[in-house]
């Protein structure tokens, strides 16, 4: 049976009642509605700031004199309308790196802004902030390092009760927050000694005070790392992880698997690529000349968000306490090359019909296109293993034009530029019949 639709905007595919009701049945495990809100932020901002702005370390050694933390002109409001110009749904901060320095005055920690020369002792990076993200209207995260180069508790039990403290100092004491983000470094403290971190505390008391938080690390619970910092998430991508006998850090799945999950993965935990605009996650002014540049930026963005996960992009901080000039130049061109890429869908107006196992896009006339973006509708499940895409001028005759494996939240495709008026995406292999949510198709510059 073939159903004609029209389409406008995003959309959904369906058949006859029956069909539908067999068709939107879990498959597989699925998103959370808190999960289901991450992924459609899509794209925000990681942003390393700290001693080690001013020392030129990547990883600080906790014995640093708190007084070399100075910005001179620390504005977070400009942090976060540059954020937001840039079209980036949030900020994630590292409030706490392994330095063990806090942008905030912990009342568990002699090593803070309190400590510092800055604003006197008085001032507080996470309150500014998370004034500066409510008026810009954007979201707001934490990266609180369970490592502590600094502490004199850390390796002991006594740590991890510290450790819970802190978090809760945060979580309880700034609003409300979209993400925890849980880096897997541990080594040693001052004593020399490693910590055992009691994960499953940390989770169920950073939970405890702000339920609607996803926890990123490694192995989740709620998002994971792909496995590498380049930002770049395999084509094929399962939202669906296997945790049981890993741990955070050392004892976390090859990273091969983070990089696609799991075929049959027990836990819904889709990845999350970081990576820098510049080399280094610290600002450090010789690195000035290696900021990547819009197109850069997009192409990451088409090997992350376009692979169905998410994409956190650090923009550290300068000295002053500013974004410099190149990246906040990098980030409007981002933006700018995203609005032209994807400022005509062609298939918007066309009429939609959709077989048992393909979906065919009937334009009304002849269009260019080298671009598809494909959605799962993946409250019911991540279904499609692969997909092929042809099309032509005669709807007789169908050209293939490239293939695909998963879709996920979002998938876009790249392809020659064709000019066509009938396109078709057939599924060649799927855990159950497929629901798409939405198809977009546009011409991206050549020079993309």
């Amino acid at each position: 049976m073939k159903i004609k639709l029209i389409l406008v905007g995003v959309f959904l595919i369906a058949g006859s009642a029956t069909m539908l009701s067999l068709a939107q049945q879990k498959v597989g495990p699925t998103p959370t509605a808190t999960q289901l809100a991450w992924h459609d932020k899509e794209f925000y901002l990681f942003m390393h700031f700290g001693p080690n702005t001013f020392t030129d370390l990547e990883w600080g050694h906790g014995s640093e004199d708190p007084n070399v933390f100075n910005p001179t002109a620390l504005d977070c409001n400009q942090w976060a309308s540059i954020a937001k110009a840039a079209g980036a749904k949030g900020i994630i901060i590292t409030a706490k790196h392994h330095d063990g320095f806090s942008l905030w005055p912990s009342k568990y920690s002699k090593h803070t802004v309190r400590e510092s020369k800055w604003m006197n002792g008085k001032g507080d990076v996470i309150k500014m902030l998370s004034e500066a993200c409510k008026k810009a209207g954007i979201e707001m995260g934490v990266y609180i390092s369970p490592w502590d180069r600094n502490h004199p508790d850390y390796g002991t039990l006594k740590y991890n009760e510290i450790y819970i403290q802190t978090m809760k100092e945060l979580l309880t004491g700034y609003g409300r927050f979209f993400e925890l983000w849980w880096d897997g470094a541990n080594g040693e403290g001052p004593n020399g000694k490693k910590q055992v971190y009691d994960f499953k505390r940390f989770q169920d008391s950073a939970l405890s005070y702000q339920s609607q938080l996803v926890i990123f690390s490694d192995i989740g619970p709620h998002i994971r790392w792909i496995g590498n910092e380049n930002g770049i998430i395999n084509e094929t991508n399962w939202n669906l992880l296997d945790t049981a006998g890993f741990k955070r850090g050392a004892g976390s799945p090859p990273n091969d698997t983070l990089n696609r999950g799991n075929f049959n993965g027990k836990v819904w935990i889709p990845g999350e690529a970081d990576v820098s605009i510049r080399k280094g996650w610290f600002y450090h002014p010789e690195e000035d000349n290696t900021v990547k540049s819009g197109k850069t930026l997009f192409d990451l963005y088409l090997k992350s968000v376009g692979r169905g996960g998410n994409l956190l992009l650090n923009v550290p901080p300068d000295r002053r306490g500013l974004i410099a000039a190149p990246d906040s130049a990098a980030l409007m061109q981002f933006k700018k090359i995203r609005d032209e890429a994807f400022s005509n869908d062609v298939f918007k107006g066309a009429k939609i019909l959709k077989t048992k196992n393909s979906i065919e896009v009937h334009l009304k006339k002849e269009e260019s296109l080298n671009a598809i973006v494909l959605r799962e509708d993946i409250q019911w499940g991540q279904r499609v293993i692969r997909f092929e895409i042809s099309g032509g001028n005669d709807v007789e005759h169908f050209k293939p034009i490239t293939t695909g494996t998963t879709i996920g939240h979002k998938r876009i495709v790249k392809f020659p530029l064709q000019k066509l008026k009938y396109l078709r995406i057939k599924y060649t292999e799927s855990k159950a019949s497929p629901l798409l949510l939405a198809i977009e198709g546009y011409e991206f510059p050549e020079s993309l």
